[in-house]
């Protein structure tokens, strides 16, 4: 698939879109549990979709998030979106989205667009009960969604999602979806994890949000096409010192040429 190239400053101004029509966020309804306004200031992972019936599981990647004021950030799974949403007693209304344009091998697009349409279904029902967020339609699709919360460095089990070089994200290849991930044990003070083929084991000395990770060891099996490339490129971020940075469960590692991986806490 030739994939189409995404610069992270873009998600960060994501958030910045009109509403349609006259509606100008969130309204003045009291926050009280239950409530569609208390869904407010909360990030929302986004657990299923069912459409016609049939239920979906979404990808770790797909959240929402809707601030006191209205603004909304998310991702469909893949792509990021920004948007404003009204509350109007228990319904939610959500505006024009606007959302990167990033192919993933590792997501179905159709996903992404079944998201993308039930969200903007004009106005949802909303209800919230133990940590979980229901969103529902006139036409009786839901969203499913349960609280977020923040992800720790360590004991935190980080799928990689896209390699970064130059401040731009490129997704992993389809074989290599879902079988590049790493975790920090703080006792040990070790990262181990798969790189895509090999497992792998190194020291971790983390201080002042730089990482330094030692010689890697490594299993010496081979894999076949990109898997290779996807763990030759994983290596390279042992060979010198990584910065990186938690945006509530994404971290980003950054080598000191400019390239690294963005990577998701595992649900």
């Amino acid at each position: 698939m030739n994939m189409q190239r995404l610069t992270l400053s873009a998600l960060i101004l994501l958030p910045l879109v009109a509403a349609c029509g006259g509606e100008s966020g969130s309204s003045s309804v009291g926050s009280k549990p239950g409530s569609a306004a208390s869904v407010a200031g909360v990030r929302w992972s986004v657990d299923s979709l069912t459409l016609d019936g049939k239920s979906e599981q979404a990808p770790d990647s797909a959240y929402v998030k809707i601030t006191k004021d209205g603004e909304v950030d998310g991702n469909y799974g893949c792509n990021g979106f920004g948007t404003t949403a009204t509350v109007d007693g228990d319904s939610i209304r959500f505006g024009n989205a606007r959302s990167t344009d990033m192919a993933c091998d590792d997501v179905p697009m159709s996903f992404e667009e079944s998201l993308r349409s039930t969200l903007g279904d004009g106005p949802l029902k909303a209800e919230t009960s133990d940590g979980k967020l229901t969103l529902t339609s006139d036409s009786g699709d839901k969203v499913v969604l349960s609280e977020e919360a923040p992800a720790q460095l360590y004991g935190t089990t980080w799928k990689v999602t896209s390699l970064v070089k130059d401040g731009t994200a490129r997704s992993l290849p389809s074989d290599s979806a879902d079988k590049a991930w790493f975790t920090f044990d703080k006792k040990e003070g070790r990262l181990s994890g798969i790189l895509g083929c090999n497992r792998v084991s190194a020291d971790a000395t983390v201080r002042d949000g730089q990482l330094t990770l030692g010689t890697p060891g490594t299993t010496r099996r081979m894999c076949d096409g990109s898997l290779m490339d996807t763990e030759r490129t994983l290596l390279e971020l042992f060979k010198s010192e990584v910065s990186y940075e938690i945006d509530h469960r994404t971290i980003t590692l950054t080598s000191e040429n400019g390239e690294g991986i963005s990577a998701v806490a595992s649900k």
